[in-house]
């Protein structure tokens, strides 16, 4: 995981369904220029241009290689989506250091202490905390900060943690057990409270 924080979070958004399309063209063995050229070719991402298609490309192959797990990323391919869409998130966390804090930190504790109360409040303590630590953090706009809000609250209703942007109850979640194993394998132990598992 990279030890910097950054904005990127404010365009690169959940991207399920474009990993997995990468995800799937890895395993056919193609190289990243190659999953490139083929994406634009057949349009496989749908985007009304190709501009953003070798950005948003980029973020999935930083994803999948933060994963190190050629197992994750067969699962990310062929798994059932809410397996899927876990195993993205554990992507997310693995490559974007806001994305870890947050799950960790904000959503693990909660899970932990059984707290299952999620509000803006929550996402406002916890940026606040950053802001205060991180001077890159602390020069960043209102604009900038509120779209990362977004993006993760957004996180969580794709992962089932929320029923919808709006909801204040967080859904005690239960963790794939293909990647409870896997983060287990890669003694990464402190991920698990993020999908709710103590064990």
């Amino acid at each position: 995981m990279t030890n910097n924080y950054n904005g990127s979070l404010t365009r690169e958004q959940f991207l399920f369904y474009e990993i997995r399309i990468v995800a799937s063209l890895i395993l056919q063995g193609l190289s990243d220029n190659e999953i490139s050229a083929r994406i634009k070719q057949e349009n496989l991402f749908q985007f009304p241009t190709e501009r953003m298609v070798d950005n948003i490309a980029k973020t999935c192959f930083k994803r999948i290689d933060a994963l190190e797990s050629e197992s994750l990323v067969y699962l990310l391919a062929n798994a059932p989506a809410e397996v899927a869409k876990q195993i993205n998130l554990y992507a997310m966390m693995k490559y974007n250091r806001i994305v870890w804090d947050f799950m960790t930190t904000v959503i693990g504790e909660k899970f932990r202490t059984q707290d299952f109360v999620f509000t803006r409040k929550d996402l406002n303590v916890f940026f606040f905390g950053l802001q205060e630590q991180d001077d890159t953090i602390a020069t960043w706009s209102d604009s900038t900060i509120n779209k990362i809000k977004q993006v993760l609250t957004k996180c969580l209703v794709e992962c089932g943690y929320l029923d919808s942007v709006k909801s204040e109850q967080l859904n005690p979640v239960a963790i794939a057990p293909e990647l409870e194993d896997e983060i287990k394998a890669n003694n990464d132990l402190a991920a698990l409270p993020a999908f709710n598992c103590f064990r």
